[in-house]
């Protein structure tokens, strides 16, 4: 799906958060009381982005079935719904902050998995080295038929200035605030390894 070496940079940035958000998960969950029930917002956002960061890996890779894109479709709606009480719960503006950037890469995933077909109009899925849009091999006609339409290339780049801006917010809070820098930087690369998935997308 994604051209070299993309595919194999980007599968490594979402092994890490991954394997970051599980790890975060795993020792929320040990450290946690023991009769507590249900999930923390924080365990709830680490589920979400480990759920994600497989579903990148599997997107850089292989063409999903529609039936499994619209699942995913669900599911992320379905994380990000979840995730908007926590707003009303959260202290202090950064907090708030955070919480909106998870909803906003929920957002994103979701436009990533509905516009796909959009977005690699004209892309030549077969293999003949490297080549970026099929299209150019064709007539003006065929080009154009092919080629995103215009709307789904200014709303994808507003998702990419979402993604870059996000990216930018955890640096900053990996930087200024103290501890859980490592989650503030994960959530830092999945933000930019989110943002480039959908420029490449639209190459």
């Amino acid at each position: 799906m994604i051209a070299s070496p993309w595919d194999l940079i980007l599968t490594v940035v979402f092994l890490v958060t991954g394997l970051i958000c599980l790890g975060d998960l795993i020792a929320r969950r040990i450290g946690r009381p023991t009769r507590t029930e249900g999930l923390e917002d924080e365990e709830l956002i680490d589920i979400n982005h480990a759920v994600m960061s497989a579903a990148m890996i599997l997107m850089t890779w292989v063409a999903v079935l529609d039936a499994v894109t619209w699942a995913q479709i669900a599911l992320f709606a379905i994380f990000a719904l979840a995730l908007l009480p926590a707003l009303t719960r959260a202290h202090g503006f950064p907090h708030r902050v955070e919480l909106v950037g998870h909803i906003v890469l929920n957002a994103a995933m979701i436009w990533m998995l509905a516009a796909m077909p959009l977005l690699m109009a004209g892309m030549d899925m077969g293999g003949d080295g490297g080549s970026a849009h099929a299209g150019h091999h064709g007539g003006g006609d065929e080009m154009a038929l092919m080629a995103t339409p215009v709307w789904a290339g200014v709303v994808n780049a507003a998702f990419i200035v979402a993604c870059t801006v996000s990216a930018l917010w955890w640096l900053y809070r990996a930087a200024a605030a103290r501890g859980h820098r490592m989650h503030a930087l994960c959530h830092a690369l999945m933000a930019a390894g989110m943002g480039t998935m959908l420029w490449l997308m639209n190459l």
